[in-house]
């Protein structure tokens, strides 16, 4: 088959990525390793409102919308202080009517998409499959850890490995399970997010929505500690009124900055295989999206060039995700005292948390705040140390970004200055 782009990978990025190049025009294929129906995550998983239409993606509705404006309670360990977070436009969404939707909505824009194409090898401007070759001017690798790696981008080190889990459960005893959340302090239909159980970065986030009991769990086993499926089964086990999985899946998610090239020749990175991963909480979905939406306009507009793509990426939103990269290596070393602690002193509120679930920038502090930081950094003057350390490189990683090189020979020495500045 001869096309404009193949896309390898039909989860959310690639399947976004067909639908934005279909709709402007181009001729598109996207081969999916699996049947096409089990292409992508087949979770839950939080998205902010704002990306979809970044993305040029309607919001979710119907059975795609599982939950949208219950109060997200982050709490320090199991039992510790916590922050309350009511005004957020987080949606839980149903990644499976997800990815479903974006490929049935690419296929309607005419891009062809093609289930159990197992990729054999890229040579020019041919790739093989165990479906056929398709010869094309560029080719996009939306595929992620699994896929077959065609940019020849280097594996992640373990310990930039969050594996996490996501199960929703039938609820056998739905008035314990609402005792439950009220005795911690939550109405049935709110987040609890335990932050902190097995290292600094690390979850267990229970919810109770109209089918049963959501959880989501993670971890970095690469610094010792249990993964997240190991989390998962342990609250299951400790909770009578969990019952059986109806839904969900476990994988291994890759933290860091996103990559630097972002295009090696004819290839163009997205999603995980991008690295386009918002770090402090580990999601990628609303990124990827966003990501093909740049990926099409800069195709569309200049062919096979396509470092374009990766200059209007970084400058846009790179910024944004190696910051929090910078803050996400500070929390893999809290313990959940320190976390408490953060929060007690007002180093870590609403306002800042807010921002971290919206994956935006937090705004500087309101001058009413003031008094109570300048006391929070006083009291806790080891962690504050510890936190301003970090601070400016926060500001640094956004300035760093908006002047990503538009040479693409000027790369290398712009990773080597942030590398140089950013790493702690």
């Amino acid at each position: 088959m001869r096309v404009d782009v193949a896309i390898v990978g039909a989860g959310t990025s690639g399947a976004a990525a067909a639908l934005a190049l279909a709709r402007r025009g181009l001729r598109v294929a996207c081969l999916e390793r699996r049947p096409l129906s089990q292409a992508g995550a087949r979770w839950v998983n939080g998205v902010p409102r704002w990306m979809f239409e970044a993305a040029g993606v309607d919001p979710p509705e119907g059975d795609e919308l599982r939950g949208e404006g219950h109060a997200f309670h982050l709490v320090a360990g199991f039992d510790g202080e916590r922050i309350v977070i009511r005004d957020h436009e987080t949606l839980d969404v149903d990644m499976r009517h997800l990815v479903s939707r974006l490929q049935r909505l690419a296929r309607e824009a005419g891009a062809e998409l093609v289930g159990d194409a197992h990729v054999q090898g890229l040579s020019g401007r041919r790739l093989s499959t165990t479906r056929g070759e398709f010869e094309a001017d560029v080719f996009v690798d939306a595929a992620g850890m699994a896929g077959p790696n065609l940019g020849g981008a280097p594996r992640i080190h373990k310990h930039d490995l969050c594996v996490a889990a996501q199960e929703v459960r039938a609820v056998t005893d739905r008035a314990m399970a609402e005792a439950w959340f009220r005795e911690r302090g939550a109405e049935p239909g709110d987040t609890l997010c335990f932050t902190g159980v097995a290292g600094g970065y690390s979850i267990v986030n229970a919810r109770l929505d109209h089918e049963g009991i959501s959880l989501l769990t993670g971890s970095i086993p690469g610094l010792g500690y249990p993964s997240g499926r190991v989390l998962l089964e342990r609250f299951v086990a400790e909770h009578s009124f969990v019952g059986k999985a109806l839904f969900g899946g476990a994988r291994a998610i890759p933290l860091g900055r996103a990559r630097p090239r972002l295009a090696m020749g004819r290839v163009a990175l997205l999603g995980d295989s991008a690295l386009q991963v918002f770090s402090a909480h580990g999601s990628g979905i609303g990124s990827g999206m966003v990501a093909a939406r740049v990926l099409a306009d800069r195709v569309a507009a200049g062919g096979s060039d396509l470092h374009a793509y990766s200059v209007a990426w970084h400058r846009e939103h790179g910024g944004v995700l190696a910051a929090y990269d910078v803050f996400r290596r500070f929390s893999q070393t809290l313990s959940v005292s320190d976390i408490e602690r953060l929060m007690r002193a007002g180093l870590m509120d609403v306002s800042s948390a807010l921002a971290a679930l919206s994956q935006k920038m937090p705004a500087p502090p309101a001058v009413t705040r003031w008094p109570r930081l300048v006391t929070g950094l006083v009291k806790e003057r080891g962690l504050a140390a510890r936190l301003l350390r970090v601070a400016p490189r926060l500001g640094l990683a956004l300035s760093l970004y908006a002047r990503y090189p538009e040479r693409e020979k000027d790369v290398q020495a712009w990773q080597r200055r942030v590398a140089r500045l950013l790493d702690v």
